[in-house]
């Protein structure tokens, strides 16, 4: 009798805790599918990668970002939706012709460039900080502070310029003891913008 009510309380104990974990784990969820896929899906973007090349996927402007983001949300609907692989392969693959496309329109067209990307900003000229342009880009001087602690800067008679480069990387160039002439390259500064 004992071990009649025991095995009723553990049948019915047992069911209530699959009941209330199905948000951890549920039977139907089809786990085998999403890593095929996944694995599959891995897969093309290696292939289309290596066709269009790493342009695609590099950290340039605003609009490489959006690009990223949006293969991300087709990789994510396509591993938990009904969308098939295929066709998440054919929306990644659209959208790398598209960024390939965008990348040598951008180069035929300069006005396309400047209109999809921001050009670099001047934060610091040498010693003097560019406050206007400081509040242009929404940086705080304190994260400017901390970028020239991060490039090892000691004297702020050091840095020779610090730029906000259209990644949204800052770029911290500084005098370096070993080499006579202190002065930045022309090149090096080139379609950097002083003023926003």
């Amino acid at each position: 009798m004992i071990h009649i009510i025991l095995l009723i309380f553990i049948h019915r104990f047992s069911f209530q805790i699959d009941e209330h974990m199905e948000w951890i784990f549920d039977k139907s969820d089809p786990l085998l599918e999403t890593v095929l896929g996944s694995i599959l899906l891995f897969l093309v973007i290696i292939l289309l990668t290596r066709i269009i090349g790493l342009r695609s996927f590099a950290k340039f402007t605003v609009y490489d970002f959006a690009f990223t983001i949006a293969v991300g949300s087709i990789i994510a609907s396509t591993l938990t939706s009904s969308t098939s692989i295929v066709h998440g392969s054919v929306a990644i693959a659209s959208l790398l012709f598209l960024a390939f496309l965008f990348s040598i329109l951008q180069k035929r067209f300069p006005a396309l460039s400047s209109a999809i990307s921001n050009k670099p900003l001047m934060l610091m000229k040498g010693e003097h900080i560019i406050e206007e342009n400081l509040r242009y880009a929404r940086i705080e001087r304190s994260q400017l502070i901390a970028k020239l602690r991060e490039a090892n800067i000691i004297h702020v008679n050091q840095v020779l310029a610090v730029v906000l480069e259209s990644t949204g990387d800052i770029s911290v160039l500084y005098k370096s003891e070993n080499t006579g002439d202190q002065t930045v390259d022309s090149i090096i500064l080139e379609g950097i913008r002083e003023k926003p």
